[in-house]
């Protein structure tokens, strides 16, 4: 039944048993006692007991247990207990309930504050507050933790899945299961309900995942990105990703303090790195022109790239921006950049450790322990010869092309 039937108060059992669930958490007086009846998302529905706090006098909330386990007589008799209590100046949060006032909103900001003082990358802190503000919280934020079930974690993961947007999913799914993990480990509950998730997790559409293009497709979309109108920092952030197959948002961050160009070198510092370890790129001489061109027009900044009003960098879709605006949105992405050189290199014969250690990949197990070898001057010939290759596609160079085609190092 929809609450906007109700007629009578209190509430009758059979009215309990019969409130439909809405879109967001709602709240109906039972009609005595300040006693209220929450009905959540999901259809689980709970007693809370609203309350004047003896400290300073300010409204607030306390548990009555979960319906049907706990009946509406029962509730009553906890709702005047919190009476009792408020009248001798006890607060009933600080009492045998007490892990019913922590709401799922607090538990998270604690799990958040934890991750900053951990010293996570200022990108996963920033993917962590807008998850939390735009998803998490409207829809769990309010709710008691201890009373936040597997239906609650489900259907956080469907609302983000409707709106196809499969990789906040995936990102949401791993932080769910931490919060609840930091939770069981500050005694505020006993469980994880966030836990399996995966089992019922929409299938990412093939098209969902980073396009890229392979070696056949290079020719027209390097010519077009040459005739670009995208402002110079942007074509030339794009270019850059192209060349040296860094991250999108390493690359968008980059400051000038970092580059030695007369070394021909970009030190990139462990806590912008998702490895947490400091990485070093060797630049081709393609990418240490490319920046001494810009140079003139964003060395004042201390971004390479930087953005425009508030924003001190070009934002995390300039650079599929600029690839959409000369016709490959749906084929080309900064991250299908690195797909590309991977794949490329691979094919030409490149040796694969020096290939991982340019993306920056994270490696396994004992073998990211004790193998952390840089192989920067290999890396230095193979990027070169990259860049060069990609200028010979550009320029339809079947001569270069074939003295650059190579077979395994």
């Amino acid at each position: 039944m929809k609450r906007t039937a109700i007629k009578r108060r209190p509430l009758a059992d059979s009215v309990l048993a019969n409130l439909e669930p809405e879109q967001r958490i709602y709240r109906e007086s039972y009609g005595v006692d300040r006693l209220y009846f929450v009905v959540l998302p999901s259809g689980t529905k709970r007693w809370e007991v609203r309350y004047k706090r003896p400290a300073d006098g300010k409204w607030a909330w306390v548990g009555a247990g979960s319906y049907p386990k706990v009946s509406a007589k029962r509730a009553r008799a906890k709702a005047l207990d919190v009476a009792a209590m408020v009248d001798e100046g006890i607060d009933p949060v600080y009492g045998e309930e007490q892990q019913q006032g922590i709401s799922f909103r607090e538990a998270s900001q604690a799990w958040f504050e934890h991750k900053q003082i951990q010293g996570r990358a200022a990108k996963t802190l920033t993917g962590m507050q807008l998850w939390m503000k735009n998803d998490a919280l409207p829809m769990l934020g309010d709710i008691p933790l201890m009373d936040v079930g597997r239906k609650e974690c489900a259907q956080l993961q469907k609302h983000i899945e409707a709106r196809k947007a499969h990789n906040t999913a995936e990102k949401s799914r791993v932080w769910l299961k931490q919060i609840f993990d930091y939770s069981i480990a500050s005694g505020w509950v006993d469980s994880n309900p966030a836990t399996n998730l995966v089992a019922i997790a929409a299938p990412t559409p093939v098209a969902d995942r980073y396009p890229h293009l392979m070696e056949s497709e290079l020719p027209d979309f390097l010519n077009k990105l040459s005739l670009s109108t995208s402002s110079i920092h942007v074509r030339t952030a794009a270019r850059i990703v192209m060349l040296t197959a860094s991250r999108p948002g390493m690359v968008r961050m980059a400051e000038w303090e970092e580059f030695d160009l007369e070394e021909a070198i970009w030190s990139v510092p462990a806590e912008k790195m998702k490895t947490r370890r400091p990485h070093r790129v060797p630049l081709s001489k393609q990418v240490v022109q490319l920046l001494k061109e810009l140079k003139p027009v964003t060395g004042r900044s201390r971004w390479v790239f930087p953005g425009q009003g508030e924003a001190p960098t070009i934002s995390d879709m300039s650079i599929n921006g600029c690839f959409k605006r000369i016709g490959y949105g749906r084929k080309m992405t900064g991250h299908g950049a690195r797909h590309t050189a991977k794949t490329l290199l691979a094919e030409h014969g490149w040796s694969r450790d020096w290939t991982e250690t340019q993306l920056a990949h994270k490696r396994p197990g004992l073998e990211g322990v004790y193998n952390q070898a840089e192989f920067l001057e290999e890396r230095r010939e193979m990027m070169q010869w990259y860049a060069d290759y990609l200028d010979a596609l550009e320029a339809g160079d079947g001569k270069v092309l074939k003295k650059l085609s190579r077979k395994a190092v």
